[in-house]
């Protein structure tokens, strides 16, 4: 069993017919999902990449019975895409854009909240099920399928992580990346959770960086409930403070946001953290073996 995505996932893209749209539906189809059809207001009718274009989300639920949705509507849209997928029933909506007002997040996130959906993002690369199904902008090919969960809000280190774990022979489960907004709908804990209660998963890595307390958050859940060995890498440890660091979410604000006190928590948590991305393979191998 995998988690949020599978082989028989039913994905629509929101934003279908434009650049990015266009771009990552082509290579979600390359790697094998089942990529059912696409959403782009007054576009409906038309085919797209051989696929149905909708003008509503609900429309293409309806004809295509889709459960997944991948969000590349612009910043100031997306939000409404979000809501939109949530009241048209899908199930789980990943939302690849960045720069999505705060404000409009606060909104969908209470909007969730009754709704029987999970979201991931907003500005995140999105989840892959090895061998099975890509959602998302994350290259397929650095994919096996194995034993290993990634849970990152980075989307670089996750593909640094995949292509590790591949290179030690182990593969991946499922990848997820939860993105680097303040405000996202699945936290790093949410996804060590799903990880940790999936039967293929043998072992997790887990990538944070400075900024906010999910990382904290996680190490805690980890502690009374941890059954995997879990890796974890935190990234900025010479990002000064005040700042924010690449990502939204990534500012110094208090002095449990640091890369160091970050990783004294997790270490305290029974969790194996490696001062470089470098050795995130080799000490799941170690301990795995």
């Amino acid at each position: 069993m995998s988690v949020l995505v599978d082989k028989n996932s039913k994905v629509i893209v929101q934003g279908f017919t434009g650049g990015e749209g266009t771009f990552h539906s082509e290579q979600m189809i390359k790697y094998g999902t089942q990529l059912v059809g696409g959403v782009t207001p007054g576009k409906g009718g038309q085919e797209h990449l051989g696929k149905p274009v909708f003008n509503t989300v609900a429309e293409a639920v309806n004809r295509t019975e889709a459960d997944v949705s991948i969000v590349f509507v612009p910043p100031a849209f997306a939000a409404d895409a979000v809501m939109e997928a949530a009241e048209a029933g899908i199930k789980v909506i990943i939302c690849i854009t960045e720069g999505i007002p705060v404000a409009d997040m606060i909104k969908v996130k209470e909007y969730l909240k009754d709704k029987d959906c999970r979201m991931v993002g907003p500005n995140c690369p999105g989840v892959i099920t090895a061998d099975e199904a890509k959602v998302g902008i994350m290259p397929g090919f650095i994919f096996k399928k194995g034993n290993i969960g990634i849970v990152s809000k980075s989307g670089t280190l996750t593909y640094e992580a995949v292509d590790q774990v591949t290179k030690v022979g182990l593969g991946q489960t499922t990848a997820i990346g939860v993105g680097g907004d303040p405000i996202i709908g699945t936290s790093i804990k949410d996804a060590v959770e799903l990880l940790m209660n999936d039967e293929e998963t043998d072992g997790i890595i887990m990538i944070g960086e400075i900024g906010g307390n999910l990382e904290a958050d996680a190490g805690k859940w980890i502690q009374e409930n941890g059954t995997k060995p879990v890796v974890a890498f935190i990234a900025g440890d010479t990002a000064p403070k005040g700042r924010t660091m690449g990502h939204a979410g990534a500012i110094v604000g208090g002095h449990s946001d640091t890369a160091s006190a970050k990783k004294a928590i997790l270490r305290d948590c029974g969790v194996h953290v490696v001062d470089s991305p470098a050795d995130l393979g080799t000490k799941m191998a170690e301990l795995l073996h």
